[in-house]
């Protein structure tokens, strides 16, 4: 090759590579709380989108494209995040992940059907979001009626059939414990009605009465780590063990303060944990810690896993047209962070994620269900009060 054939063939790949540069950049809009009631729940929302366009653009962007994010305050309003997202349909973002919470979610989904633009649902866990069968909008978050079903399938494998279940007095605990009350008479677990509580409650003797006239095994409750610490004291106040003690927001880290070692045993329920054997977790834990130094939570994982389906279905519809992209996440499986995505096709009602059961053990949450992802063995039955041995 000549000296000036050389030449050609460099100022050729460098003016490619400026044509390259100048390709608009792809731009992905989404509203999340950066100030008001949601702001420190969202926070890690928007770190998890952050950390993956930076991890999309270090690795060539879409389709050649730099992929630029695009993050508005809707002030932890539900009416103003509607707001935003006809604001970023106007100005023609190529894609839209819509924002925190559930109510927020219900409108943002709703400015997208009207346009007929696709919104991945990353942070609405209720399934009022898909209850009218959106034709754009999917859930890439575990959803509310997944809760439960995993802890029922644990306490069959461990010879159970006696439950008795309660809600704290929130829509959120009352839709996963309609869920699980459903759950329990598919895997052969007899519960009567959802028993609902206040929340702020301190004493759950009625409860533990109520458990004990229903012959309950298990003791499976819907509520937060407070919830838990209060129905634990009861039972020792009582002398009280049923054979597995369950509430949802036993996972809360906080549990640990709240009650010490009388926390031991306890099972709860979360949507993400950093331990999980799933698609680009542990780089997404090593990468999380690097940049924010802390640990991800669930809404943390959340961002990422929306950013994770987008990518993917854009890759695969090879198009930002809408209808393409319809098509490519209503038959999309693909693993997240989360676990795997796949949805409804006719609702974009996530199927394929559920949460991860854990129990205190020696002071750590450990993954003990379901056992594909265990970090270790379920120990029961939750041993009586008199059994017990003081950690060392």
């Amino acid at each position: 090759m000549t000296g000036s054939t050389t030449r050609r063939f460099l100022i050729l790949a460098l003016l490619c590579a400026a044509g390259a540069q100048a390709q608009p950049a792809f731009v992905v809009g989404a509203a999340v709380s950066q100030t008001g009631a949601h702001a420190d729940l969202a926070a890690d929302y928007a770190r998890g989108l952050q950390l993956w366009q930076e991890e999309l653009n270090a690795a060539g962007g879409l389709a050649g494209r730099r992929v630029e994010l695009r993050l508005l305050d809707d002030r932890s309003e539900a009416a103003r995040a509607g707001m935003l997202y006809a604001q970023l349909i106007r100005e023609n973002a190529d894609a839209l992940i819509g924002p925190y919470g559930t109510a927020a979610t219900l409108v943002a989904a709703a400015e997208a059907e009207s346009a007929r633009r696709v919104l991945i649902n990353g942070a609405g866990w209720s399934r009022a979001v898909h209850k009218r069968s959106p034709r754009y909008v999917f859930q890439t978050a575990v959803p509310y009626n997944a809760y439960g079903a995993q802890v029922l399938e644990l306490a069959r494998a461990a010879g159970l059939r006696r439950a008795i279940i309660l809600a704290r007095d929130d829509p959120a605990s009352t839709e996963m414990a309609a869920a699980a009350h459903a759950s329990a008479a598919r895997a052969g677990i007899a519960a009567p009605t959802v028993l609902p509580y206040g929340g702020g409650i301190q004493d759950f003797a009625l409860q533990v009465d109520a458990a004990k006239a229903a012959g309950a095994e298990a003791w499976i409750a819907f509520g937060e780590a407070g919830d838990a610490a209060e129905m634990a004291k009861t039972f020792r106040k009582l002398d009280y063990a049923p054979r597995l003690f369950f509430v949802r927001g036993a996972a809360d880290a906080r549990l640990l303060a709240f009650l010490g070692q009388d926390a031991e045993f306890t099972l709860g329920e979360t949507a993400y944990h950093t331990q999980a054997p799933y698609a680009g977790n542990p780089a997404f834990v090593r990468a999380f810690r690097s940049k924010w130094k802390r640990d991800p939570g669930p809404a943390g994982a959340e961002g990422y896993a929306a950013g994770q389906v987008l990518a993917e279905a854009l890759r695969r519809a090879g198009s930002v047209d809408s209808e393409k992209l319809r098509e490519a996440l209503a038959g999309l499986r693909t693993g997240t962070v989360l676990g795997e995505y796949r949805v409804d096709p006719k609702t974009g009602e996530q199927l394929g994620l559920h949460p991860l059961v854990v129990q205190v053990l020696l002071g750590r949450h450990e993954i003990v269900w379901p056992q594909a992802a265990a970090t270790a063995r379920y120990q029961l039955p939750y041993p009586a009060w008199g059994d017990r041995r003081e950690l060392k």
